[in-house]
């Protein structure tokens, strides 16, 4: 199950009201430009804005008007599977009683197609669906629950309007959910020793909340997010549904919580998902069992920087990146560096960025952007005791621009771009592929992958591509290579292998892991 506890403080921001409105409605020009390209549901967006002009209630016009100006973007998005000629394969993942049936089915499924990948393949944006006694309901009730609850009461409205007011939390089917979770914790404020302490009513809450979606690793492989109705219905959901199911309850009762990921994690596979409760500040982390390279917070409110914002016309950037709700929090909850990378390779046509990627199922996945100046890129707030590849990316592809390098715990860059000596090899034995790791999901540690006699493994390592160094059959023994060149990054696979291995480097005869 997704993390979610972390050190928790109301805000205690009383900001005057006009401030307010006018930090958390935008402008009057992206409301009207909103609408106007609304299409169809242009009517029903008017209809909000005339609602409470004529109800008199600036503040709930001006909120209104943050969620409408900030609408485009924001929508329901299916994600199906297809293979590499770019061809839908159906399959659903509920379709199998767990997991381990489904991943059976989906590997028979490449057997016949070839390598599978998930993409969007429809997308209803908010604008063009979404009615105004939907939007109406949901912006009163939040209302409702900011003034009434004690707990709630200090919460500024820029605040309110980036934590509390918004009506969905992803990529999910748009649900009434926010009456429904109210109403489940009327009671609540009898149940607590201090009505005011929005701690306490967090921990109630969250306790409680479980009770409704547990996690489920079948849902790995149901790429889209759930609805609210849907989590009811099935009672189960990967860490994103757990987070905004969580994130519902918080917002429908007056708490501010963040809904914060990391799209890749940088010492193990896969991603994660996790609530993170905010402080007077607007601040907040939980606790990670795993290493992350960045940690991203999405926001309801559109980010004008966001490199979607200022790339090329034909520039095309990762799907991780192409958002334009978040921001990134990574110093929020461990010590960063800022590191100035020297771009070795020549950038391709149309490119404006460079990236640093992390190693994570099997491949190199760019993690965050730095703009390219005089053959240099600037990457802020980088997650350390890490191992990072500088690349660019182009034709939804991946080039790399320098070499890997380790960014220690301490701050300090150290290079993997191999010796001057060529013939300064050295060897090493291995007998483990893979280290124990813990899993934020399952809060179950993954077993080591260790070496097993009889296996065929191949050593690999970095010099722009991985470059084989020989297989060797695996004994009772350790296998041993001695012909490893020195400061790489090296990567043991077995012959055929699903690429679950780690990287590591080699300092003073013993594997470093990545």
């Amino acid at each position: 199950m997704c993390k979610n506890i972390s050190n928790f403080q109301p805000f205690f921001l009383v900001l005057a009201v006009l401030a307010a409105l006018s930090g958390c409605s935008n402008s009057n020009h992206y409301t009207i430009k909103t609408i106007s390209s609304a299409g169809t549901d242009k009517g029903e967006l008017k209809k909000v804005l005339k609602h409470y002009r004529g109800a008199g209630d600036e503040q709930k016009l001006a909120a209104a008007k943050f969620l409408i100006s900030n609408m485009p973007g924001h929508g329901y998005v299916e994600a199906v599977f297809y293979n590499d000629k770019d061809e839908e394969v159906p399959f659903e993942a509920t379709d199998y009683e767990n997991y381990k049936q489904a991943t059976a089915a989906l590997d028979q499924l490449e057997k016949e197609h070839g390598e599978l990948h998930y993409q969007r393949k429809t997308f209803i944006d908010d604008t063009t669906v979404i009615k105004a006694d939907y939007l109406i309901e949901n912006i009163d009730l939040a209302f409702v629950t900011w003034k009434q609850n004690q707990w709630a009461r200090s919460l500024s409205f820029e605040a309110f309007c980036e934590h509390i007011l918004p009506y969905r939390c992803s990529n999910e089917p748009i649900n009434n959910w926010r009456k429904e979770l109210v109403e489940r914790f009327e009671g609540l404020p009898e149940k607590m020793t201090d009505p005011s302490n929005a701690k306490e009513a967090s921990g109630l809450i969250n306790k409680d909340i479980h009770k409704l979606v547990r996690f489920d690793t079948l849902y790995y492989l149901h790429p889209t997010d759930q609805g609210f109705d849907e989590m009811l219905q099935t009672g189960k959901g990967r860490c994103e549904d757990i987070s905004n199911m969580i994130s519902y309850a918080m917002r429908a009762n007056g708490i501010a919580v963040a809904s914060d990921y990391t799209p890749a994690w940088a010492n193990r596979d896969n991603n994660h998902a996790w609530n993170a409760h905010l402080d007077s500040q607007g601040r907040g982390s939980a606790g990670l069992g795993n290493i992350a390279a960045k940690v991203y917070r999405k926001m309801y409110s559109t980010q004008k920087d966001a490199i979607t914002f200022r790339k090329k016309k034909d520039e095309t950037i990762p799907r991780w990146l192409k958002g334009t709700n978040f921001i990134d929090v990574t110093d929020q909850y461990f010590e960063t560096s800022d590191v100035s990378v020297k771009l070795i390779e020549e950038e391709p046509a149309d490119v404006s960025f460079a990236y640093l990627c992390v190693f994570n199922g099997g491949k190199w996945v760019p993690i965050c952007s730095g703009d390219i100046d005089s053959g240099k890129a600037l990457f802020t707030k980088l997650g350390r005791g890490i191992v990072y590849l500088p690349a660019y990316y182009a034709d939804d592809n991946i080039h790399p621009a320098a070499p890997p390098f380790i960014l220690t715990k301490g701050g300090k860059v150290e290079l993997l771009n191999g010796t001057s000596d060529n013939n300064d090899n050295i060897e090493v034995e291995i007998t483990t592929l893979k280290p124990a790791t813990d899993d934020d999901d399952t809060h179950i540690e993954i077993p080591r992958i260790v070496v097993k006699p009889d296996k065929k493994y191949k050593m690999l390592y970095w010099n722009g591509q991985w470059e084989s160094l020989g297989s060797r059959t695996a004994t009772d023994e350790p296998v041993t290579f001695d012909n490893l060149p020195k400061n790489r990054l090296y990567w043991m696979v077995e012959e055929n292998s699903k690429k679950l291995e780690r990287i590591f480097t080699v300092k003073n005869d013993k594997q470093l892991w990545w």
